[in-house]
């Protein structure tokens, strides 16, 4: 029987879905989602008329984390190389003009929660769950801490990887893990609604707030004035403005 892809990437209009397909191990990352996701944020960087991309998994788990059956099998210099690796693919979700949502359903742990937390919003089930067990088998997180100090503040941050414990949606919330809780059952419509609110907003003001935001996160600041000056005479900008001066709809 041949196994189906490890992720799926699909388009509506301005709005991507792209969609962890391993629910039977609650989307654990694996080496073939890892080429999955690869091969998805290539198609994505050149998906012009794609201003939102909403990021989710199969199934009853958004994504459980590292595939562990694959970890017997990796040498040091080969678990680097693939901690490495990973590091780069959630680095590339940075680097996409579109703006990123995760849909967390279920358990979003270790790897799973890096993934969710490297997206620009995030909007959670009421029932989800978050943590990241990596000491708990004797090891570091392998790559997003950065991220993680940054998104969830570092006191919050060390509590979450020196503890293993979970947290629920409600205090995922409450220390910056997630944008937006939603009831049970309304997930796939709450993020389909945030998405299509988002893209009807021009794709330049979106990948630049998005590129700017990155760059200060990285210590380069000053692009704030350089974009604005720059989008206020593109057309879609002017055309908004033009719109709220005459009081007409704007497009």
């Amino acid at each position: 029987m041949t196994a189906g892809p490890a992720a799926t990437l699909t388009h509506d209009g301005p709005v991507a879905r792209l969609t962890l397909e391993r629910p039977q191990v609650r989307n654990a990352l694996s080496r073939a989602v890892a080429d999955a996701l690869e091969s998805a944020l290539a198609r994505l960087a050149a998906a012009e008329d794609t201003r939102v991309v909403v990021v989710a998994g199969r199934g009853r788990s958004f994504c459980a984390g590292a595939d562990i059956s694959e970890m017997p099998k990796l040498a040091p210099a080969e678990a680097e190389a693939l901690a490495g690796r990973w590091q780069r693919i959630l680095d590339g979700f940075a680097a996409l003009p579109q703006v990123t949502i995760a849909a967390v359903q279920g358990h979003a742990l270790g790897g799973g929660l890096m993934l969710a937390i490297a997206q620009d919003l995030r909007v959670a089930e009421a029932s989800a769950r978050f943590g990241l067990p990596e000491v708990t088998l004797g090891f570091n997180p392998g790559y997003g801490i950065a991220r993680l100090l940054d998104v969830a503040g570092g006191a919050h941050a060390r509590d979450l990887m020196l503890t293993a414990r979970q947290v629920d949606a409600a205090e995922a919330f409450r220390i910056g893990l997630v944008s937006r809780v939603v009831p049970d059952g309304t997930l796939d419509a709450a993020t389909d609604a945030l998405a299509r609110e988002v893209a009807r907003s021009p794709r330049g003001g979106l990948a630049a707030s998005k590129a700017i935001t990155a760059d200060l996160r990285a210590g380069r600041p000053g692009a704030e004035p350089r974009a604005y000056g720059t989008l206020r005479a593109a057309p879609d900008a002017q055309a908004r403005i033009a719109a709220f001066l005459n009081r007409r709809r704007i497009p």
